[in-house]
């Protein structure tokens, strides 16, 4: 077996989103002011930064003011102050508007292209000497004799199919680290490996996840209103299942609009997808559009679970930041400054331990988050996700009373039960969910809108999504639960095949444009998700 070369560095971060930025950025600021020198390495699997991000997205500027006070001057992109804020209830046919709830009121904040956002951070981590490498995954978690984190290796590039190796494979490199910080967004392959091989999962609640789907259009101006937030609650969602929507008024006449539901739903036939298309048909959305264009579309699942669902933030070697951790604050909507404040504080946790090379683990990153706003704020909203298994009313109103009156200081922990993937039940218990089909105008398809995610993958590399057991889905989700890899993947990836009574699972790995939702809600928990090679997937522009 051929020797992997290797590089050194003080510092490796793996992935290139706001947290792993963040992270980068405060660690070289941190090593001018002391004058010393800090080696600091990113990988990033996305062809570029920015390639893979997806959000919503309202920034909050809080943790950027921080972490680069003088950012207007240098041209940060944030270009569209929030103006106004609307939260409706939707019915079928109709709409009731409800009082913004405080932590949904957006003064102060940006709509942004948070991809554009990390492309900009991303110049001013190099500026400070960061070394940033895009296109590179990074497939394996490397230990040490003594069983501390070591660094990461990429994957070899240049494996067939049949997983041999090509004329143009390449051997991964192995990046060695003092200390490693995974920063690589929900549902982390790698991290997945540490919470296993470190238990870090040990003393929190199981973590709930949502899948964010969104478009970017560019709408008639008659229909513009720069600065413009909606959200949405009801419809085309029952009452017990989690979820809303977002419409944000971008510049230059673009709007995104997003749907999330949340992954604990029980129906096995209900696909996020097809809701979302139907969201944009009720009377109150559809005028938006209408006469507008589709410009890009993309997917993403997110942490939903809170402060009580974090796992242990540091091991041997290492330490987890940003939404591959949990941090994101449900109520508000909004992970992206939460993500860049973990960074920060990891970051000078993590510069301590080098400073002072005091053991391996960077265990006053706890310390330090709990003494942050950081902490406060997740902690004052840690009932209200929860709440939503009662189903929307009850919540809203538990919410309000959590909220207004015990001002987020309530005596209690509503707990995380259940991962999503217990929660679908049998499809024979189930209702039928007749979904239209597609007009080509206002709502679309999975494959036309993989399309405009610019996802690609070589063809001729092993698939990124593996089976435990090649019969599960067939002898198992297929006959108990009518199949829900077909429904709720948001990319055309799963299909059964074949005569009706020989089905197969077809996996479309090329389609897929990294959400994780597979990994995390198939029923049997036989999907796994790995690192494809570096450079592939969705190629975000603006999203």
């Amino acid at each position: 077996m051929q020797q992997r070369e290797f590089m050194e560095y003080d510092v490796v971060i793996v992935g290139g989103g706001p947290s792993g930025l963040a992270t980068a950025i405060r660690l070289k600021q941190l090593a001018e002011q002391a004058g010393r020198e800090l080696s600091v390495c990113l990988l990033e699997k996305g062809s570029e930064i920015g390639a893979h991000i997806l959000s919503g997205a309202v920034f909050e500027p809080r943790a950027l003011n921080e972490l680069i006070p003088d950012w207007k001057e240098k041209g940060a992109p944030l270009n569209t102050p929030a103006s106004a804020d609307c939260f409706l209830h939707l019915t079928e046919t109709g709409s009731i508007q409800l009082p913004t709830p405080p932590q949904m009121k957006n003064h102060g904040n940006y709509i942004i292209s948070l991809g554009n956002l990390c492309r900009w951070l991303g110049e001013q981590a190099e500026a400070l000497g960061v070394e940033i490498y895009p296109g590179f995954a990074a497939a394996e978690v490397l230990y040490n004799e003594d069983g501390s984190v070591k660094g990461v290796a990429t994957g070899d590039m240049g494996i067939g199919k049949d997983g041999k190796k090509t004329d143009a494979w390449q051997p991964g490199m192995e990046l060695w680290a003092k200390q490693t910080i995974f920063a690589e967004g929900c549902r982390g392959s790698l991290t997945k490996v540490l919470f296993e091989r470190f238990d870090l999962r040990q003393n929190a609640d199981p973590q709930t996840y949502g899948i964010g789907i969104k478009e970017l259009w560019e709408v008639k101006p008659e229909n513009h209103q720069r600065g413009s937030i909606t959200h949405t609650a009801g419809w085309p969602l029952d009452t017990a299942t989690y979820g809303g929507s977002f419409l944000y008024h971008l510049e230059n006449n673009q709007v995104v609009v997003g749907f999330v539901v949340g992954l604990d739903y029980q129906n096995p036939y209900l696909s996020p997808f097809e809701e979302f298309q139907r969201f944009k048909t009720h009377p109150a959305i559809r005028q938006v559009f209408e006469g507008g264009r589709r410009i890009s579309y993309g997917a993403r699942a997110i942490s939903e679970g809170g402060i009580q669902s974090l796992p242990k933030l540091t091991f041997p070697g290492g330490v987890l930041v940003g939404d591959t951790a949990g941090f994101l604050n449900v109520p508000k909507i909004k992970g992206s400054h939460t993500a860049m404040k973990s960074g920060m504080l990891a970051a000078e946790a993590v510069f301590e331990l080098l400073s002072s090379d005091k053991g391996n683990e960077a265990v006053s990153y706890k310390d330090k988050f709990e003494k942050s706003w950081l902490h406060d704020e997740l902690r004052s909203v840690r009932n209200i996700r929860p709440s939503f298994r009662w189903g929307l009313w009850p919540a809203m109103i538990y919410s309000a009373i959590d909220t207004y009156l015990f001002r987020g200081r309530a005596p209690w922990t509503l707990r995380h039960k259940h991962a999503d993937h217990e929660c679908l039940q049998e499809a024979s218990l189930s209702c039928k969910i007749d979904y239209p089909k597609p007009d080509g105008v206002l709502t679309f398809d999975r494959l036309s809108s993989v399309f405009i995610s610019n996802t690609n993958h070589s063809e001729d590399q092993p698939a990124h999504l593996r089976l435990k057991d090649a019969s599960v889905p067939v002898e198992i989700n297929l006959k108990k639960f009518a199949g829900p890899e077909a429904r709720f993947c948001p990319a055309g990836v799963y299909e059964f095949v074949g005569e009706p009574d020989a089905p197969r699972l077809q996996i479309n790995a090329q389609n897929c444009v990294h959400c994780k939702t597979c990994d995390i809600k198939d029923p049997t928990q036989n999907i796994i998700w790995v690192t494809p090679e570096g450079g592939g997937g969705p190629n975000y522009p603006n999203m």
